[in-house]
């Protein structure tokens, strides 16, 4: 008899968890494949930094196969599991297809960009889940900016220098904090027009700015916010977006043409494809992160519904030190099935979260302790390189260079505005026309005032997933994409 075969589906952080302690355990009597459409694990919590120029791409990037000892790596993206057959079906990043049995299968695909029914926002909005939405992000930022330097028309530079963020979570709270702090750097290269100066606009509508955290950490960034001029506008959001602005909830039309859309994450659309039971979109596990009548499957991270233990009735949230756990967990206990040995329950108690609010700024309440200001700042810092699973020197040098020289405000142009469409099941991997696999065709390129964006078309129609959660009107309720938790 051959040795078992573990599948495991998903390189974020309950994926490479459970591959990491999986490959440690198994010592060579388990075959173990992990499929992922990227060779990397990408640490979110830092994407931010990377927006705003502080890190280098490749710094929260952790190479899969150079850190998982004892695992097969599958390039690919999976479109079907047959549950009968015990197989996974998926696509590789050339258009081959390919199918990978399993006796044990840990099913942790994550998440991707939560949607509201609000017109225009997948049209003209661009979520912040993956790699290349941050790199998009910082190319169009240095380009409004330059572009208002050099513009004619005083409405027009205004409207380039105005930047929405909407959702006042984990993602979007850091990014209109690290963004406001990179323009401002910009445009000390790049003089404005006199008394103008960029613009932030963080929209919400909960009552605070993270509303997910103690008050005490909510009012320290809401005070670094609005002091550093962001302008912070809670129980407001977007009602309408076009290419020329966003019609505000209180009737304002903001002329901009950045639209950030931070408002939350949906279970990966491959959950519900399975036919299996789920709680708003995520698979129904037992505490054990086993699926229910599938004995040789398990679930974990985002696309996974964990029963709560200490709150009977409620689920575990879904948060990136969720899954980093219960990855560890899916993988202890997937070894336990294969030995024959007992399953251990999955019970977790939140140790405090950060919040990196740039510079020296931060917002921290470890083991409970409210901390605010440098002392934070210091704090979330040394967490994010503890928490890292690799490039450590690297991110502490890149911090290092950022606190001594100016950032460089240089635009890539790798990455266009149609290729991160905010409606997409694939946000980790930038569009390409005619791309293979569950990547959808570009869409037309629409008028617009990004020169970059204008100058090559993309072919092909838009095409819609069928995914957006039209029950949620909270835009903070899984806000959890980039959060900062210990």
């Amino acid at each position: 008899m051959g040795r078992p075969r573990v599948v495991i589906v998903g390189g974020g952080f309950a994926g490479y968890r459970a591959a990491r302690v999986l490959g440690r355990m198994a010592r060579g009597r388990a075959e173990i494949t992990l499929v992922n459409p990227t060779d990397y694990f990408l640490y979110l919590p830092l994407l931010p930094q990377v927006a705003a120029g502080i890190l280098e791409a490749r710094r929260v990037t952790v190479s899969l196969t150079g850190t998982l000892r004892g695992v097969r790596l599958v390039l690919g993206e999976v479109g079907r599991v047959d549950l009968d057959a015990r197989t996974v079906h998926y696509t590789g990043p050339e258009g081959d297809s390919g199918a990978v049995p399993y006796d044990r299968l840990v099913l942790a695909a994550g998440s991707v960009n939560k949607l509201l029914p609000v017109p225009g926002v997948a049209e003209h909005a661009h979520g912040f889940r993956g790699l290349p939405e941050a790199l998009y992000l910082r190319d169009h930022v240095i380009r409004q900016i330059e572009l208002a330097a050099g513009g004619d028309d005083p409405a027009a530079c205004a409207a380039r220098c105005t930047f929405v963020v909407v959702g006042a979570g984990y993602t979007g709270t850091e990014v209109a904090a690290q963004g406001q702090l990179f323009t401002d750097a910009l445009v000390r290269n790049h003089p404005l027009r006199q008394g103008m100066r960029p613009r932030w606009l963080l929209l919400d509508v909960a009552e605070r700015v993270l509303p997910e955290l103690d008050e005490r950490l909510s009012r320290t960034a809401d005070r670094v916010l609005r002091e550093r001029g962001v302008d912070v506008r809670m129980g407001t959001s977007v009602k309408e977006a076009t290419e020329r602005g966003v019609l505000l909830t209180d009737g304002e039309f903001v002329d901009t043409r950045t639209l950030v859309w931070c408002v939350g994450v949906r279970p990966d659309p491959l959950a519900e494809s399975l036919g299996l039971p789920l709680e708003r979109g995520r698979l129904l596990v037992e505490p054990t992160l086993r699926v229910p009548g599938r004995p040789e499957v398990f679930a974990c991270g985002d696309a996974a519904a964990v029963p709560d233990l200490d709150e009977p009735g409620s689920y575990a949230p879904m948060t990136a030190q969720h899954a980093w756990r219960q990855g560890k967990v899916a993988a202890q206990n997937v070894a336990a099935s294969l030995t024959g040995g007992a399953l251990r329950s999955y019970r977790h108690r939140d140790l405090g979260f950060v919040v990196d609010l740039g510079g020296a700024q931060a917002s921290a309440n470890p083991l409970g302790l409210p901390l605010s200001g440098p002392v934070a700042g210091l704090v979330t810092r040394g967490y994010h390189l503890a928490a890292m699973p690799g490039n450590r020197v690297r991110v502490a040098a890149d911090w290092l260079l950022d606190a001594v020289l100016p950032r460089q405000g240089v635009q890539l142009g790798l990455v266009r505005s149609w290729s991160v469409p905010l409606d997409t099941a694939s946000p980790e991997l930038a569009r390409t026309p005619g791309a293979p696999g569950r990547q959808e065709p570009a869409p037309a390129q629409r008028p617009g005032p990004d020169a970059l964006d204008a100058d090559r078309p993309a072919p092909g129609p838009v095409k819609r997933t069928d995914e957006t959660r039209t029950e949620e009107t909270r835009t903070d309720e899984t806000d959890t994409d980039a959060q900062g938790d210990t």
